[in-house]
């Protein structure tokens, strides 16, 4: 397929996509770099609501499979969805771009506001307009659990694992990793015992048309091998190149490179993104190292939850945190600005490296039967864990600690998940609306 001009391609299933230039691409990742707001749940409902819904650029079965993969993967699962999208549309340089483009504006947002944070405290207008963005990302998340949902759950099994899922997360608090392989584990067993339940969710159209060329003969084990060489040694030096750099010119001892070390380690062993790295990282960062107190913390957490980016973005606060209290002889600002620096690079970086390498083979698997049924299973346990962080999500914005029901909240809430669902809102419209409308609320007094 030329992919110069968009081309419409239809799959086995019938579901007709479109195939964007280069140029459409970019755009699209650049726009979403700025109002990607809501955390992984609410950008993985903006990337399904554009890529799908609205452009068709892939099928839905394709999101699925992918969004499936990147669950699996340690680091920020909303940014490895985006680099696998942009792999699919362009190959190499669709992912890089797709996964650059979906943190910079929140790295450069997140700068300024942590230094407005550490010099000036907290600014009442910039708060006001975030006020107003929670409920639009509450309604966001709502209906991402309405799209996905009457997709994934075609049958009495798939909604009872949702279900199981959503009470395991949310009452027991067993970890997201555990669920979703027990999920993987269920649909394999089950896809032998009782195919007609556990493929009937992703089997129509899994083998939909990809975008992914190929070229020549079957690559042979010793031209994937090498691949896998190639990818690894190239991703692994662009992660640890800066680290060395810091240790070489820094020292060992100091904030830099151990910051470096630390969310690198973070990359390697935390699973299932913002949720599930947060307790690790601030039980290390504010107990083991002290680069920042436990209220500063959670002033991060708002600060990260009000930009555009993933949550996870929260990480970035972190490392400037402690490059600004521990500045190692460096003037607090220059230590603060590069703390932040090397600690969003080696939590992002490591995505490329674990997409690149894996997405391929991944692709060569869609519409295996054995695979289709574990990822029917997997795609069901996610519907629960998106509605585990809608319920959890809602009960902070309606029913704020210490006050009554939020009745701004819950009435933005609703006009805006009713306007996406009934009359398709567009969801910049809705967040720029909603920060107005907060702003406005806030500076008539009635907050």
């Amino acid at each position: 397929m030329n992919k110069a001009s968009p081309q419409l391609a239809v799959a086995e299933s019938g579901y007709q996509t479109s195939h964007p230039t280069f140029r459409e691409a970019f755009r699209f990742w650049l726009k979403l770099g700025f109002v990607s707001f809501g955390g992984p749940t609410g950008q993985i409902a903006m990337m399904h609501a554009e890529v799908v819904e609205k452009k068709k650029w892939i099928g839905e079965t394709h999101f699925l499979h992918a969004l499936n993969f990147c669950m699996l993967l340690p680091g920020p699962e909303a940014q490895q969805l985006a680099i696998y999208i942009g792999w699919l549309l362009h190959k190499t340089r669709g992912g890089i771009v797709a996964g650059a483009l979906f943190v910079i504006p929140s790295i450069f947002i997140l700068l300024a506001l942590s230094y407005i944070y550490v010099a000036y405290g907290h600014v009442p207008s910039i708060a006001a307009i975030f006020y107003g963005l929670k409920p639009a990302v509450l309604a966001i998340v709502g209906a991402a659990v309405i799209r996905i949902g009457s997709k994934a759950l075609k049958n009495a099994v798939m909604w009872a694992i949702a279900m199981a899922a959503f009470v395991a997360i949310y009452f027991f608090r067993v970890p997201f990793p555990l669920i979703i392989i027990g999920a993987g584990i269920m649909g394999l067993i089950g896809g032998k015992i009782l195919p007609q339940f556990f493929l009937g969710s992703l089997d129509q159209g899994a083998r939909s048309t990809s975008f992914v060329e190929e070229v020549g003969p079957p690559p042979t084990a010793r031209s994937l091998l090498i691949r896998a060489f190639k990818i690894s040694g190239t991703w692994i030096f662009l992660w640890w190149a800066p680290i060395l750099f810091a240790g070489i010119f820094l020292g060992p001892r100091h904030t830099i490179f151990r910051e470096g070390l630390f969310f690198s380690k973070a990359a390697l062993v935390t699973f299932g993104g913002a949720y599930a790295v947060l307790p690790y990282v601030s039980q290390l960062a504010v107990e083991h190292y002290q680069w920042l107190r436990a209220d500063q913390m959670l002033d991060g957490l708002g600060l990260a939850e009000t930009t555009p980016g993933p949550l996870i973005m929260v990480l970035q606060f972190v490392g400037f945190l402690g490059g600004w209290n521990q500045p190692g002889g460096l003037p607090p600002l220059l230590a603060a600005t590069l703390g932040a620096l090397i600690t969003t690079w080696t939590t992002f970086v490591p995505c490329f490296l674990w997409v690149f390498l894996g997405a391929p083979y991944i692709e060569k698997l869609r519409g295996a039967k054995q695979l289709t049924a574990a990822l029917s299973t997997v795609t069901a346990a996610v519907v629960g864990v998106i509605l585990n962080l809608a319920v959890w999500f809602g009960i902070h914005v309606i029913f704020p600690p210490g006050r009554n029901v939020d009745w701004f909240a819950l009435v933005v809430c609703t006009i805006a998940f009713v306007g996406m669902l009934r009359w398709k809102w567009n969801i910049i419209a809705v967040i720029l609306g909603s920060g107005l409308l907060g702003l406005i609320y806030t500076l008539a007094g009635f907050r």
